[in-house]
């Protein structure tokens, strides 16, 4: 036979629904402000299509010119250097508008493969995001997933919780469909010292958290080739407040997808 609840277990349970609220709300919000950088980052895209239609009218100007000129030569005796100098002028600006045209149409659609892909992750991993067991930021220009080592890790291990690899699966099975990318797997600690004997430092024990989950995206179809991972132990903080939620914000793994060389365009503007 149920027990019925005490007049107590009321409080508790509001207070238990209030909290989950909040955590939802919190990290809709998170979800929210990576789609508002996704529109920034879209604005400046289309700024630069502008500024290439404007070239694109300076370099019909140009060319235009330089065939009257051109002309000019050919039914003109007079002053035939003068002319000759400015077509050659113009010869020098047609040249350098044409490159700088090139040039920005290079970036304009490395910077849409490469928003496109920011857009895609958000929304493959919104429904991740919004239950608090990772978040999706562009980090010293490199598009990151970071995960909270509590969703991962018991404390002070290496080992895999069982919610742990259930969580890394699903984020093996979208980072695998993102082609032609390496991705860095980076263990970072709080800045509580660890002195055990498998753990002589933070040091080991965020490279071996790293290597961890680099040999389970392995074991479960990640190609070892695009693979590599580091520790970081307490070097690289995300919150710098000495206080036990900032050290729990610094104890991460973080999945990055490192650029490819010939990507020029700059995502600085979607830095948190």
């Amino acid at each position: 036979m149920k027990r019925p609840l005490s007049s107590s277990s009321g409080p508790l349970a509001l207070s238990l629904i209030a909290l989950v609220s909040v955590g939802c709300s919190r990290w809709e919000d998170e979800y929210q402000r990576q789609v508002s950088r996704v529109a920034e980052l879209e604005q400046q895209l289309h700024d630069s299509q502008e500024h290439g239609t404007e070239l694109e009218a300076r370099l019909r100007d140009v060319e235009g010119r330089n065939g009257e000129l051109a002309n000019r030569l050919e039914a003109l005796g007079q002053d035939v250097e003068s002319l000759r100098s400015e077509r050659t002028e113009l010869t020098t600006s047609l040249t350098e508008t044409q490159r700088a045209l090139d040039e920005l149409r290079a970036r304009e659609a490395a910077q849409q493969a490469r928003l496109a892909t920011f857009r895609q992750m958000l929304e493959r991993f919104r429904a991740m995001m919004e239950s608090g067991r990772l978040r999706v930021r562009v980090v010293r220009n490199r598009m990151v997933v970071e995960l909270p080592d509590n969703v991962l890790f018991d404390s002070g291990e290496s080992e895999l919780k069982p919610e742990g690899q259930a969580t890394l699966l699903e984020v093996v099975q979208i980072l695998r469909t993102i082609e032609n990318r390496q991705f860095q797997v980076a263990g970072h600690t709080d800045n509580v010292p660890i002195r055990s004997r498998r753990f002589p430092s933070n040091w080991e024990l965020s490279t071996a958290r790293a290597v961890t989950v680099a040999r389970f995206m392995i074991d479960n179809g990640m190609p070892g080739d695009r693979i590599s991972a580091a520790g970081y132990a307490e070097t690289q903080p995300i919150d710098l407040a000495d206080t036990p939620e900032g050290r729990a914000r610094n104890r991460r793994i973080e999945i990055a997808l490192m650029p490819n060389l010939d990507e020029l365009p700059d995502l600085s503007s979607l830095s948190q």
